[in-house]
This record gives structure tokens, sequence and C-alpha cells, in this order.
């Protein structure tokens, strides 16, 4: 049986002074993929934030690995998480190589220099995330796909099995989002705990393994997919209507928006040849 080594405990979290959720308490189980979903506004990435120690909770406490994560160094933490944040930005003419290597810096110390161990897990991140081939090449000069496949293997370099993502799959075409989702899949398939914040309730529902839905800054179910994605939650989530019907691939619950109830007059004309 296993347990979870990342859990929010009555945090209340937010900015500025303001609040966004409060008394909120979330579990990740362990060996999961786990997707946040919601609306926009909601309170999804403020939650990942906090959950990666990049926020610090007003009140309550997040525990990792059985200790309040702001009780860690920060290297510490770096070694025991992993996070894709939702904007990344590499500094200018940089290689994808030197980019990937920066995983690696919460190993090194004034005493630790690189080593081949360093060597070894830049080849392994960039081997399993397809970036191999791009390392010469400089970060700015990559397409969208290929940069956040190359923020996935500095990920990976930190050789942790608990990877955070926020929004990974933002402005990237339909063909990128599967092929990074898919990595996702493998990459949990090898072990990995992985927590992401999605928009699409589909691909949440297909990837995803365990689902937490909010709504203004509230946790308002928990659970596997088929239990979670149901018409009557995203209408009042989403306050959209819509029918759920297995996915005829996956058999995943598929989301189908019912739209405007539109009369049956006739069709609006065609333009007129000029």
């Amino acid at each position: 049986m296993t347990t979870s080594r990342l859990h929010a405990a009555d945090i209340t979290i937010g900015y500025d002074g303001r609040s966004i959720s409060q008394q909120l308490s979330v579990e990740i189980p362990a060996d999961s993929f786990t997707v946040i979903i919601g609306p926009n506004a909601c309170g999804k990435s403020t939650l990942l934030r906090a959950l990666s120690r990049l926020i610090a909770p007003s009140a309550g406490r997040v525990i990792l690995d059985g200790a309040d994560i702001l009780s860690y160094k920060t290297k510490e933490v770096s070694r025991r998480l992993g996070l894709l944040p939702q904007s990344s930005l590499a500094p200018d003419g940089i290689t994808v190589a030197d980019l990937v290597a920066r995983g690696r810096a919460p190993h090194q110390g004034f005493l630790r220099q690189w080593s081949r161990d360093d060597e070894r897990a830049v080849a392994a991140a960039m081997r399993v995330t397809s970036t191999t081939d791009l390392s010469a090449r400089l970060v700015d000069e990559l397409s969208g796909g290929q940069r956040q496949r190359v923020w996935v293997a500095l990920a990976l370099a930190q050789e942790t099995d608990l990877l955070l993502l926020d929004e990974p799959t933002t402005f990237l075409d339909i063909a990128h989002q599967i092929d990074l989702l898919e990595l996702f899949t493998d990459l949990h398939e090898q072990g990995r705990t992985l927590v992401a914040v999605l928009h699409d309730l589909n691909q949440a529902a297909r990837y995803g393994t365990h689902l937490i839905a909010m709504r203004d800054g509230e946790v308002v179910a928990t659970g596997a997919p088929e239990e979670v994605i149901t018409e009557e939650l995203v209408e009042h989530v989403f306050g959209l209507r819509c029918r759920v019907v297995p996915d005829p691939v996956a058999g995943t619950p598929q989301v189908v928006p019912l739209g405007r109830e539109r009369g049956r007059t006739s069709p609006v004309p065609a333009p007129a040849h000029v």
C-alpha cells in the first residue's frame, strides 16, 4: 500500500493579501497522474504553486515526505520534486544542453562539482524527451513543442520522481499537446508521480488517473475520471450543459457540449457574388 508524499492541510493561499483559497486540503496519491481542472481563475495554478513552494500559505501547511515543505532548504525541495512552471524563460544565447544541465544545480555544492553522475542524468533526460539531437541548438530558436520538451528534460535532470506541471500544453497546437501528454504518460508508467494543471477536460480524463476539480478556490470533487467527469459536475463547475459519453478510443469520459438551443429557421443566406 502506497501513501501520499505530497498533500496540503487546511491551507489559505493567495496573492498581495487577497485570499484565493481558504482552509483547502488536497492529497496527491502516490504513483498517480493527478490533474487539477476547473474554470479560469478558480485557483488551480495557485494551488500548484503552493504545492511546489513557489508561494507560502498564510495558514495551514504543505507536507512533502512527512515534513512541512517550508522546513526544507531550497535545494532539498528541488531534489525531491521537479517543477515545470507556466512561463519559463531561458537566458539569451543558451544551448539546449546547457539549459538541461541546470537541472543538476540542486545536486551541486561547494565541494561537489560536475560529475559523471550529472553527465549521465542529463543524457538520460534528453534521451527520454527526444531532445538529444537538439543539444547544440539555441533554445530561443526552437519551436514551442521543442521548447516544452527541453523544459521537461531540465526537470527530469533533477532526478526526482515527483513532477509538477503548470499548464504544460498552453500555446501548443493539438499535435504537440498530445505528443507531450503521451510523454507524461510514459513518465508516469515508469514510476513517477505527476501533478498537472490542464484546461482540456477530455485530455484530463484520458491521461489523468486522479482528478481534482476546483471552483471558486474550493475543491468540489476528487477521484478517478469516471467518478469526477459527470454531466452534473461539468455544468456546476463550468456552467456548461453537456453530454458525457465514452471516448471512442480510450473509453474514458468525453465531454460533448450541447451549446445553445437554436430554432429550426431557414439557414443564413450565402453572400452574394460580386
